[in-house]
């Protein structure tokens, strides 16, 4: 176990495995597009990613840094109680209280390799709408039968409030986290950043139509159906995968710096 704050001498490139480093480079990258698309909250909220030939251990980002700062280096590898079994490349730890959240799903569904947690303005201003996500788009629409609520129980420090957690997340891959914030969960890290993407958007959408003062029209039962059938990963294809190496081509174009 490493001790807080010791930042080892052997640089992490050196330490892991080329399957772990694979991870943590695109964890890093899926770090950088969320402060590109504007859904960063200063140095707060995790993306955690868990890897696959140690179940038991994550990837998780240091606690000060900006979403802007992060490298495949400086990313730490814990357990499931937030413990550091690797520390990355920095001098800060982990936001222990935070991970509340992340080890609760982890541990708890192990079909989910990547967790992303959010504070944007329009996710929680849905978060605290009564209705939650409309079907005013095919942003939303797409997720139809797979968004989960959970009633705001305060700063979320609270270990036993992430039996709740677990529970209104269940099978879902989207969790609306009432008067607090989003997150969404999925196979992989490409496939969870899309989740998410497309989940802002819906919200951005769905708070400029409220804001419109317009009357909503929701899409129909049918095509909300149709829709969230064919977005499913087996039906056509698991989406984000594709979109990754895009992203990544942008990222690498303006900063590749996460890579390293």
């Amino acid at each position: 176990m490493v001790a807080p704050g010791d930042v080892q001498a052997t640089p992490v490139r050196q330490r892991v495995s080329e399957a772990e480093w694979k991870l943590r480079v695109d964890l890093a990258a899926c770090y950088r597009l969320m402060d590109m698309f504007g859904m960063t909250d200063m140095i707060y909220n995790h993306i955690s990613a868990r890897l696959a030939d140690e179940p038991e251990h994550l990837l998780i980002n240091a606690y000060g840094l900006h979403y802007s700062e992060i490298t495949a280096s400086n990313l730490h590898k814990i357990n499931h109680d937030g413990e550091i079994v690797e520390r990355g490349d920095t001098h800060y730890g982990i936001n222990h209280a935070g991970f509340v959240i992340h080890g609760a799903i982890h541990a708890s569904r192990r079909d989910v390799q990547c967790v992303i947690h959010t504070h944007t303005r329009a996710g929680i201003a849905v978060s605290a709408m009564e209705e939650g996500l409309l079907p005013l788009s095919l942003h939303a629409i797409r997720f139809t039968g797979n968004v989960g609520y959970h009633d705001c129980e305060g700063t979320v420090v609270d270990l036993s409030e992430r039996e709740r957690i677990v529970r209104d997340l269940g099978a879902k891959d989207l969790l609306v986290l009432r008067n607090h914030g989003l997150l969404t969960c999925g196979a992989s890290i490409p496939e969870t950043f899309n989740t998410m993407y497309m989940l802002e958007q819906a919200c951005r959408v769905q708070v400029d139509v409220m804001a419109a003062g317009a009357q909503v029209r929701l899409a129909s039962q049918d095509a909300q159906a149709a829709t969230a059938h064919l977005f499913k990963p087996s039906v056509r294809r698991p989406y984000g995968v594709m979109e990754w190496e895009a992203l990544t081509r942008l990222l690498d174009r303006q900063d590749p710096s996460y890579r390293s």
